[in-house]
């Protein structure tokens, strides 16, 4: 019996400990159903809502077909509609939209029998919305081009005017083998990939770097604050004529230093294993990589500045750290995700990060192209260094 009391006064004795740590029970809480919501609804679905531009240089019915076609498949999210092919072009390197599609002057003509060419601007440097883009827009194109070819056999037999639509009928015609090829093959297809063939590797790594900083420095500043300070070794620093500039300084100096020679590795392990390419400055990088880990280096300082155990800081980190690693587009281009996760992503300090560096090592921007993202990452420290020193305590 008395066993039993002394089995109950444990059990009692743990959950009292973990009511007065409030924060670690609400991240308790609150943490497997984030996991849930993220892994049920945000990862793996199919990707929607592609921002594009399209070009259009005359118009006519073919042309407002075209239109409705495209602004009716979930694929794309028409951005607008204008008459210039440079400023598309220049929306796409901008990063405002990822392709610019561009119909030629001469597409509402098909009384000819000389093809169109449609051109497809894309920002090759986002692998998965490219591997979607390109042959879903190929295959609507396709569909046009049968159309407007049976639109002409029509015409030619006497058989009267069909409307242009964009569905695939030419299967259903009996069409499909009609050796007219100038006839049917009325609309070609031009694919620009603005940077080039990209591997997925080469789409990964960027952001592999940023997280496996933003995962090193936060976990690390809670070692080394929160677990010092539950060990007592920060109360015996205390002790001694030292104040808190210089605690929290060291700490930076020292995070820094390791997460960058961290980086250093990982960059050279990713060329020499998957031969991945650096299209942009090596220094504007490696200053992406330093701010970055400053960045999240002020993020763990202003989580523990208030936290008296380790484990309560773990508990208080995590539904912080993995939700912003699955929905930052570490993994999947963030268009894959529901709406709402796609809006909460521009609140995490890591899409930026993961946007910059893709920028530099993909795109080979420089600072003129990445300008928002470095603001952005440099409005997120200062808060995180303000908030934490401010609230940094030095009592046990």
């Amino acid at each position: 019996m008395s066993e039993t009391k002394k089995l109950m006064w444990m059990i009692k004795k743990d959950l009292l400990v973990l009511w007065r740590h409030k924060p670690r029970l609400i991240s308790m809480l609150i943490f497997p159903i984030l996991m849930i919501a993220l892994f049920g609804y945000g990862m793996g679905g199919e990707i929607q809502n592609i921002p594009v531009v399209v070009v259009e240089n005359s118009q006519g019915p073919v042309t407002n077909a075209t239109l409705h076609a495209i602004k009716g498949l979930d694929l794309y999210d028409v951005k607008g509609i204008i008459a210039d092919p440079d400023k598309g072009k220049q929306m796409v390197v901008d990063g405002q939209v990822k392709a610019a599609i561009i119909l030629p002057n001469d597409y509402e003509n098909i009384s000819d029998n000389q093809s169109k060419t449609v051109t497809v601007y894309v920002d090759s440097s986002d692998q998965m919305a490219t591997q979607a883009l390109v042959p879903a827009t190929q295959e609507l194109f396709s569909s046009i081009s049968e159309q407007i070819g049976i639109e002409k056999l029509e015409a030619a037999t006497g058989n009267g005017q069909i409307q242009v639509q964009t569905s695939n009928v030419a299967s259903k015609s009996g069409l499909a083998g009609v050796s007219i090829e100038n006839m049917m093959n009325s609309v070609n297809f031009q694919i620009n990939k603005l940077y080039g063939d990209i591997k997925y590797m080469d789409f990964l790594v960027p952001a592999i770097l940023a997280m496996t900083i933003m995962f090193s420095a936060m976990f690390g500043m809670g070692g080394s604050i929160a677990g010092e300070r539950e060990r007592g070794e920060l109360a015996r620093l205390f002790m001694t004529p030292t104040s808190v500039a210089t605690v929290i300084g060291g700490k930076i100096i020292s995070h820094l230093t390791i997460e960058t020679v961290r980086a250093i590795i990982l960059i050279m392990a990713a060329v020499v294993l998957f031969n991945i390419t650096i299209n942009g400055s090596i220094v504007l990088m490696m200053l992406l990589l330093i701010l970055t880990v400053l960045c999240f280096v002020g993020f763990g300082i202003m989580v523990s500045a208030r936290v008296g155990t380790q484990e309560d800081y773990s508990q208080i980190i995590m539904p912080f750290a993995l939700p912003m690693m699955f929905v930052s587009g570490v993994f999947y281009p963030i268009e894959t995700m529901p709406w709402i996760f796609q809006k909460i992503a521009y609140i995490f300090p890591l899409t930026y990060a993961n946007d910059a560096l893709r920028a530099v090592m993909l795109k080979g921007a420089g600072i003129g192209g990445i300008w928002v993202d470095v603001v952005v990452l440099l409005a997120f420290t200062l808060l995180f260094f303000a908030v934490g020193v401010s609230r940094f305590n030095r009592d046990i």
